[in-house]
């Protein structure tokens, strides 16, 4: 479909809705997001234990309950992931902006700028963006592709101690530890860049949520719906 479509006579829109997020993007998206809550829960809470529960321990399996379900999170996120992966290269081509951000472009990159300086409040002036804009795909690049891909990668390998030396997890991402020191300093990076998802889930939302109210097209409809609308007549 065209992303733009000359209007017919006054008054009518002069861009057409655009189709930008097919199902399995957003299906990925509302995925991604919820297991990342979970993950953050269940996280926080097997590297900060609950107190101790009275009686005896066989009684008790509360922990294990709760690395139980981050370990199932974790099958989603990285499977998700992998999916989104194989979307980007069967998708439209909106679906690859996430992993390719076009920095050759001298175009893109006044583009970003000004998207930088519209949410310093440098400028009032908007743009009209039909997918990603410039910034959300620098952030999304930074945040899904690579802190995601560490995350996957960190926490498989933490996961292959527990199944044991020659497992799957050891035998695949096992080589991250010896690498990176030892699996303290792989479970604090992996921490880290737990706390590094949670605080760009909070900006993610505020700005979507802000692009909706301040933009001159849908933002969160089209998450969930999949089409863009724009809201004046105006290039």
């Amino acid at each position: 479909m065209s992303s733009t479509t000359a209007a017919s006579g006054p008054g009518t829109s002069s861009l057409k809705p655009v189709y930008v997020y097919e199902a399995p993007v957003r299906i990925w998206h509302w995925t991604h997001a919820i297991s990342i809550i979970v993950l953050s829960i269940t996280g926080y809470l097997i590297a900060n234990p609950l107190p101790a529960l009275h009686g005896e321990a066989s009684n008790h399996f509360m922990m294990g309950y709760i690395r139980m379900i981050h370990f199932i999170a974790g099958y989603v996120f990285a499977i998700g992931f992998a999916v989104r992966i194989y979307w980007a290269f069967v998708g439209n081509r909106f679906s690859r902006e996430l992993f390719i951000p076009p920095v050759w472009s001298r175009e893109w990159r006044g583009h970003l700028m000004h998207k930088i300086k519209f949410n310093l409040f440098l400028t009032r002036k908007m743009e009209k963006t039909v997918a990603h804009n410039p910034l959300a795909q620098v952030a999304m690049w930074f945040f899904n592709v690579l802190v995601g891909l560490f995350m996957v990668v960190s926490g498989f390998a933490l996961y292959g101690e527990g199944l044991g030396v020659g497992s799957w997890a050891d035998r695949w991402f096992g080589w991250l530890i010896p690498m990176m020191g030892s699996s303290m300093e792989v479970k604090m990076w992996h921490t880290l860049g737990m706390w590094l998802l949670i605080v760009f889930a909070i900006i993610h939302i505020y700005m979507a949520v802000r692009s909706d109210i301040m933009g001159r097209e849908s933002c969160v409809s089209t998450i969930i719906g999949g089409w863009r609308y724009w809201k004046d007549d105006q290039p």
